[in-house]
Parts: structure tokens; sequence; C-alpha cells
């Protein structure tokens, strides 16, 4: 048996790929289903009082589950549920997982040290990340209660459509959760920002320099090592493996804790730029900006014009993930703040290839940018 989850997953992260027998298929591949909603449900036995309840409210609302825009998975680790057909598969959109070697619900969190069943509800996005996890409580009515709301605030999938260009860049949302977003903003407020540089080789050294109308942002550096391992632990634990997934890239190491301001009163914006171009930055594989306070403002978008006229965004505490050689803008925030969390992340190869340019990066500070103006 599997070794058991410690405490169930939480929102944001993604759903543990696995092979379970079903009713119809000896080994059923789990990562297949992805590309619509999913109800996966550890309700241990169908015999069970709670779990009654529940399958036969996903009885109920039958028509829901058609396998387009939602499907139920219900897991079983009782074996008379196979023998007496307590759990037969209903298609579209309900099926089962024989799951009597406790495997799975070991993965998910259904399992506590002792290998004691505690059922759980999880609804996961097309992409198998998680949205809920809805725990079984004493009253089972209030449990599919709990499930309800989720579901009735579900968008459509939609129908397919044909693609339109777009550049290579990943969109992930819930990496951080609104309540953390809010401690983020907090720290901001509470501690301001300073004038935010940029990049260039000059004289055989990468510095820092100033120019507003090149850049125009503040940030304030997270001091707090707390803060810091809070923000390091989300980004690996939800964000990261969405890039290995889709990137096939393992991020080791992870660059600058910042929050940084878009503000509407200076113009706040970043001109076409790529994050790589210098001797200090070359060991940068990939950018992160995650918005703290998406809706919050105007304009503020992500911007790359080798790939089109498309701007991109992500819900609060989403994050648009692109790869450090692309060129890319952000448009000036016109009212409002716009509020970031702005890392690097990189591999061990990398890190290597930033301890040899050490040597090259100038850490005093930035300075300005003085132009003759024709």
């Amino acid at each position: 048996m599997a070794i058991p989850r410690p405490v169930p997953l939480t929102v944001g992260e993604p759903a543990p790929w696995f092979f379970c027998r079903t009713q119809r298929r000896p080994r059923f591949a789990f990562d297949t289903i992805a590309g619509r909603y999913i109800v996966l449900s550890f309700f241990g036995s169908a015999s069970a009082p709670n779990s009654v309840t529940l399958l036969n409210s996903i009885k109920a609302n039958r028509a829901r589950f058609d396998d387009k825009n939602l499907s139920f998975f219900g897991v079983s680790v009782d074996p008379a549920d196979e023998a007496e057909n307590r759990t037969p598969d209903s298609l579209p959109g309900i099926r089962y997982f024989w799951d009597f070697d406790r495997a799975v619900s070991a993965l998910y969190g259904a399992l506590d040290h002792a290998g004691a069943f505690r059922p759980v509800t999880y609804v996961l996005d097309p992409a198998l990340r998680v949205l809920a996890a809805v725990p079984f409580s004493a009253d089972a009515r209030m449990h599919v209660a709990a499930l309800g709301t989720v579901l009735e605030k579900l968008p459509k999938v939609g129908d397919p459509v044909p693609a339109a260009a777009q550049a290579p860049v990943l969109v992930v949302p819930s990496v951080f959760e609104p309540k953390f977003c809010r401690s983020l903003l907090d720290h901001y407020e509470a501690h301001g920002g300073e004038e935010s540089g940029f990049m260039r080789d000059v004289d055989g050294k990468t510095v820092a320099l100033l120019d507003p109308e090149h850049k125009r942002r503040k940030d304030c550096v997270i001091e707090d090592e707390a803060l810091r391992s809070a923000c390091k632990l989300r980004i690996r634990e939800r964000l990261s493996p969405e890039i290995r997934k889709v990137f096939q890239f393992a991020a080791t190491h992870m660059e600058r804790y910042i929050i940084s301001c878009y503000d509407a009163q200076d113009s706040g914006h970043f001109r076409a730029h790529r994050d790589n171009t210098t001797k200090g930055t070359l060991h940068r594989r990939f950018a992160v900006s995650l918005f703290l306070n998406s809706g919050e403002y105007e304009g503020g978008f992500l911007r790359f014009p080798e790939f089109g006229p498309s701007l991109y965004c992500a819900p609060p505490g989403g994050a648009v993930v692109f790869s450090c050689s692309l060129l890319h803008e952000a448009t000036p925030v016109t009212r409002g703040r716009r509020y970031m969390f702005l890392p690097f992340l990189y591999d061990d190869a990398a890190a290597r290839v930033r301890e040899e340019n050490l040597s090259f990066l100038d850490t005093s500070a930035a300075v300005a940018v003085r132009k003759t103006r024709s």
C-alpha cells in the first residue's frame, strides 16, 4: 500500500495520476479524463449511511454528469460494493474505481497514518487541479449541500473552437489563495516599495539601470523568512508540477522574492524586453508573473509582441509562466494599482551558469539612464 498522504489535497494542487480498476476497464488511466470538471469522491463503502446520501444525490442530479462538462468518479474501498453490484457505472458521466488495496486513497489523503479511512470529495478543474476539497461531516446533507454549491458555480467547458495564434505561455489559476494574496498586499503596504531597475551589460559588467520611460515599477523585497517560505511552498506544490507537465522542465531554484506595484499615477509599465540577455541573468529559464489583485485596476496586461497583439492576465492568485527568452511587456496601468509576485525559476544546470557569472554582476545601486534628446 502507498504511504498515506498526511493531509488531504488543498486548492491549487495537482491531483495525483494513477491507474485503477473499474467495472469496465482492468487498468483505467486517470490522467486521460482531463478536459472536463471532475467530482472525485472517496466515500469508502456504498453501504455507509453518509455514502448512501451522497450517491443518492448524484443519482438525483444525473443530468449534470454528461462527460462533456462534468464527470463523477466514486472511489470504493469495499469489495462488497463490486460483489453485490451496489455501484454500477452509469454512462455517460458516472463511474467507480475499485480501490480495494487503498493505494489511490492513500495518494489523496483519504487515509490517516493508522490506515483508517477518512472520506473526502474533491472537485477538479479540466487540468486535474483541485478546485475544492469537501470533507465528509457528521451530517451527510451538509456534505451534499457544500458540494452542490461548488458545482453550481462551475463555468461551462464550452464547445470546441478553432485555435487562435497564441504565445507559448502557461496560465495557471489558484497558485496563491485569496487570503495569502491579501497578506502579500498588506506586506507591501506596510513596507513600501522602491523604484525598480532593469539589467544591462555595461563595460563588461551586468548593472541595474533606471529609466522611467522604459520601466516604471516599485518593488518590495520580502525579507521575512516565514513569508518567503510560504511563497516557495506554494510555487513548489501548485505551480512547479504544471511547468514540469507542460514544458518538461524541473525547476529547482527560485530567484527573487519581491512584491511589485505598477501604479496608474506613475503610468506603471515595463516596455518590451527579455529576461536573460545579460551575463548576470543568463541563468534564468522561466519567468512567473503571479497576479495578486486582478480586477482591481485597468490596463496592466502582459503582451508578447512576437506572437501577436493578444493580452494576457490571470485571475487573482493565478500565474502566467513563460520562457525568459520571450520578448514581453507589461502594458501601462491606467487606473488603480497592479500588484504582482515576480520570481524567476531555473534548474541545477542553470545554477552552475549563475555561479560562473557572479563575477560579472554589479550589485551596487541602480543608476539613472542619462539620455541626449534631439
